[in-house]
C-alpha cells in the first residue's frame, strides 16, 4: 500500500532525495545538479542519517541516493542504506556506474549494495555521460544485476542528435545475447536532456516538446511537493533537483535547522506557485501566461518539465504576469488539489488536470 501523509496539502507518498556529494567523475554539460570532478561539497554522515530519521517520522515512502555520484561516498552510502533499511524505508540509488570497470568490480559493488538493503538501482547514460563514463560500464552493471535476478532501470539522455539511445543499449551485443526473461530485468527509457538556461532551446525528436495541441497531455509536476532533496551544500530543495541550484525559490530550508524536513514541507506548501506547478504543471502555466501576454513564446520550446519550470522563475515577463494575475487561478488550483488529495486521491485523476 502506498503511504499517504496525514497532514499538509499534498498527502501522497513523499520521497527523500539525498545528495551525499556534488563530486562526480563526469563533467556533463548542463548537469542537473551542477556536479563535477572539481565540486567538493559533501553532506556529513550525521546529516544524512538525521534526514532519513526525519523522513521516517514524517511518513515518507522512500529514500533516493543521487548526486553527484553517491558511490564516491562508499562507506557512508552503505551505512545510510543500512539505516534506511532498518527503518523499513525502501531505497534507490541513481548512479552512472563508473565503478563497473570489470565484471568482477561490477559484481562486488552490486553485491555490497544489495547486502546493505538497496531495493532499486538506476543507471544514467547517454552522449554526455559517455564522454566520461564508457557505455560498457553501464552494460557490465546491468549484467551484474541480471546475474542476481535483480531488476534495473537505465535512463538514457534524449535529444534529437545522439549516438546513445534506448535502442542502442537494448541492442548491445551483451544485452541482445540474454534470454528473454533476462532482458525483462533491464528497463531502458529515455528522458529529455535539457539546458539549465530556459532561453537555450535544445532540439528534440518530433513531438517531444510541449505545444498547445498537446497541452492536455501535459500533467502536473509530480516532483514539486513530492520529493524533498537534501543537497550536498546543506540546502533542502522542494523538488527532484534538476536545475534547482539556479532557482533560489525552490530551495526552502537548510540542514542547520534541527527539523529541516518539516520546515521544508511547511515552507513549500505555503507557496501558491509551487502548488500550481504541482497540480497543473509549468507548461499549462506558461500557456495561461501567454494568453494574457501574447509576447510570451513557449510552444515547441520545452520537452522537460524542469526547463519550463525554470522559465516561470527566471523570465521577468512571465513572473510579472504571475504576480499580477495569479489570484485568478487560486480557486481552480485549490479545487484540483482537493479533488486529488481529499475527494478521490488517485493517480487516475491526474489525467483530468488539464481539462
Amino acid at each position: 500500500m502506498t503511504a499517504r501523509a496525514s497532514s499538509g496539502v499534498f498527502r501522497g507518498a513523499k520521497t527523500l532525495s539525498l545528495m551525499p556529494t556534488h563530486t562526480c567523475p563526469a563533467a556533463c554539460a548542463n548537469c542537473a545538479s551542477m556536479s563535477g570532478p572539481d565540486v567538493r561539497e559533501n553532506l556529513s554522515l550525521d546529516t544524512i542519517l538525521s534526514a532519513i530519521g526525519q523522513a521516517k517520522a514524517l511518513g515518507f515512502y522512500n529514500v533516493v541516493f543521487t548526486g553527484g555520484e553517491a558511490t564516491l561516498r562508499w562507506k557512508d552510502l552503505l551505512t545510510a542504506i543500512r539505516h534506511a533499511h532498518a527503518l523499513e524505508l525502501p531505497t534507490r540509488l541513481v548512479t552512472n556506474a563508473h565503478w563497473a570497470t570489470s565484471a568482477y568490480t561490477a559484481d562486488k559493488t552490486l553485491a555490497e549494495l544489495l547486502e546493505a538493503g538497496l531495493c532499486e538501482i538506476n543507471y544514467s547514460t547517454g552522449d554526455e555521460h559517455t564522454r566520461f563514463i564508457p557505455l560498457e560500464r553501464v552494460i557490465r552493471a546491468c549484467l551484474a544485476a541480471v546475474r542476481r535476478n535483480f531488476k534495473v532501470w537505465v535512463m538514457v539522455e534524449l535529444r534529437e542528435q545522439r549516438k546513445v539511445t534506448a535502442a542502442s543499449v537494448n541492442g548491445h551485443p551483451l544485452i541482445a545475447a540474454l534470454s528473454e526473461s533476462e532482458k525483462q530485468l533491464i528497463e531502458v527509457s529515455e528522458s529529455p536532456w535539457m539546458p539549465l538556461d530556459p532561453s537555450t532551446i535544445e532540439t528534440y525528436p518530433a513531438g517531444a516538446a510541449a505545444n498547445r495541441l498537446a497541452l492536455k497531455s501535459q500533467l502536473g509536476c509530480s516532483s514539486v511537493l513530492q520529493t524533498y532533496t537534501v543537497q550536498a551544500n546543506g540546502v533542502v530543495g522542494s523538488c527532484c533537483g534538476i536545475g534547482m541550484r539556479k532557482i533560489p525559490e525552490l530551495n526552502v530550508a537548510r540542514v542547520d535547522n534541527p527539523d529541516f524536513l518539516k520546515s521544508a514541507i511547511e515552507e513549500a506548501e505555503s507557496d501558491f506557485l509551487k502548488l500550481w506547478i504541482h497540480y497543473k504543471g509549468p507548461e499549462q502555466i506558461l500557456a495561461w501566461a501567454a494568453a494574457i501576454n501574447p509576447s510570451i513564446q513557449w510552444e515547441n520550446m520545452y520537452a522537460h518539465h524542469c526547463q519550463a519550470c525554470a522559465r516561470l522563475y527566471q523570465d521577468e515577463t512571465v513572473r510579472q504576469v504571475i504576480r499580477i494575475h495569479h489570484e485568478e487561478m487560486i480557486e481552480n488550483v485549490l479545487q484540483t488539489a482537493w479533488l486529488d488529495e481529499m475527494h478521490a486521491p488517485s493517480e487516475s485523476l491526474r489525467s483530468s488536470r488539464s481539462a
